[in-house]
């Protein structure tokens, strides 16, 4: 073929497409209807059920609206079962605005340290334009809501319940990344004119006391303590009394957070399994934990996710929700769609190519609530607990197949007990440190 593409090859290309007479037909279709309802596999869904070997008591479906909090979503649903187990709370739920105006205030403080520690930097440098893309956005992963939750505790939703910009954050994050940019601007103009780190950190304070007016506006103040009572199921009425959030967290959620270890599967050449990373310029809390976690072969993440379920615990997990998921219906599987009888052709990368030719990253976080296993305990498929609402799949609660598994999870949390001690292990190392844009660094935002 020639370097340009000419009129004969355009010609041949058409006659290429009508000479297939299904080619038509798709066209036909395509063009009047959208795409994934002519590919979708109606034979294969009458197979699946959502019968499960293994399955946990199953709480109110919640819903994150119109922001990418899924991750915190996750995490709350995951600690909100400690105190429903506890307590008999009928639909209880903990408040995801008050971890998420703490987690925008502690990023904001994190971007601006992230500038200083690179101040000296050329603006156009890759670091400098990569931490100014998105200095605020609503992603996250699992040790970041770990170190939200160590320094500040949580709160029932009622002390601290949804608003507009919780619920809708995107102006609420353009005007902020509007300020945090200027601010990025402004501390590199005073470096330029000779300021010290000590001087550009006192600038920053004042710049902080701006983020934190902002964040109070749009999602109100979180409660610093409030009156906890109580009324459980049998309609046994209970008062605490006064109690601070992390007062709240030690006695009525009393999850040993230490106890988690947070493990990826990433089989690309440049990550090795049974190896400790971490990512450059990723976090929250500046004096948190940084984001740790080992890379193992996709059977660790199953036994660990099975062990967990039959023990009666839920497990939070990250991964690419978009792809091969027919969102309606709930369901997460590779062969929901038969593109290749659409296209003639099929789509062929694997995990690690995907990876690392940017087609796939982990994208959302959600919580498995159970796992069907067949009769020589092989998973077949997995109950998961989502927060869209109770609108799609079985009231909220989504299937996933074992082969969507395998291809587009990336990321979970597990109690360290449930994972051999040489993985364990590898937490004491020094963490092969990634770049910014690896995309093991991808925050759950969907």
């Amino acid at each position: 073929m020639n370097v340009n593409i000419t009129k004969i090859d355009i010609d041949n290309y058409s006659k290429s497409f009508y000479d297939e007479k299904k080619n038509v037909l798709a066209m036909d279709a395509v063009t009047k209807n959208p795409i994934t309802q002519v590919v979708l596999n109606r034979k294969y869904l009458t197979e699946l059920d959502n019968v499960y070997s293994n399955k946990l008591e199953e709480n109110k479906i919640v819903s994150q609206e119109k922001s990418g909090r899924c991750w915190l979503f996750a995490g709350t649903n995951v600690l909100r079962n400690e105190v429903i187990k506890k307590y008999k709370i009928k639909d209880f739920e903990l408040s995801q605005n008050y971890l998420m105006f703490w987690d925008k205030f502690e990023k904001a403080n994190y971007f601006l340290e992230s500038i200083i520690s690179i101040i000296e930097k050329p603006i156009q440098s890759r670091i400098f334009m990569y931490l100014l893309q998105n200095p605020i956005q609503d992603g996250g992963q699992w040790d970041m809501f770990v170190n939200l939750v160590k320094k500040y505790g949580v709160v029932p939703k009622s002390f601290m319940p949804e608003t507009e910009s919780s619920s809708n954050t995107r102006v609420m994050n353009v005007l902020i990344t509007l300020k945090l940019r200027e601010y990025a601007a402004t501390l590199k103009k005073n470096y330029i004119s000779g300021k010290t780190t000590d001087e550009l950190r006192e600038i920053k304070g004042e710049m902080l006391n701006q983020i934190y007016k902002m964040l109070v506006i749009h999602l109100g103040e979180p409660p610093k303590e409030f009156l906890w009572q109580w009324e459980n199921t049998d309609g046994a009425f209970y008062r605490e009394g006064i109690i601070t959030p992390k007062e709240f967290f030690k006695k009525f959620v009393n999850f040993d957070l230490d106890s988690m270890i947070c493990l990826i599967n990433a089989p690309t050449e440049d990550k090795p399994f049974n190896e400790l990373y971490t990512v450059e310029f990723l976090g929250n809390v500046i004096e948190g934990s940084i984001i740790k976690y080992v890379n193992v072969d996709i059977s660790v993440f199953k036994k660990a996710a099975i062990q967990m379920i039959k023990d009666g615990k839920h497990v939070w997990f990250g991964c690419d929700v978009g792809k091969w998921l027919e969102r309606d219906m709930g369901v997460m599987s590779t062969k929901i769609f038969d593109y290749e009888l659409l296209y003639g052709e099929n789509f062929n990368s694997d995990k690690a190519e995907r990876l690392d030719y940017g087609q796939s990253m982990m994208t959302h976080a959600m919580v498995f609530t159970g796992v069907d296993l067949d009769d020589d305990g092989n998973p077949v498929k997995w109950r998961v607990e989502n927060s869209w609402s109770e609108k799609p799949g079985d009231k909220g609660y989504f299937l996933m197949t074992d082969k969507w598994f395998d291809e587009f999870m990336y990321e979970i949390a597990v109690e360290k007990k449930y994972v051999d001690t040489e993985v364990v292990k590898l937490l004491d190392k020094e963490p092969v440190i990634l770049d910014p844009w690896d995309p093991m660094g991808a925050l759950a935002k969907e």
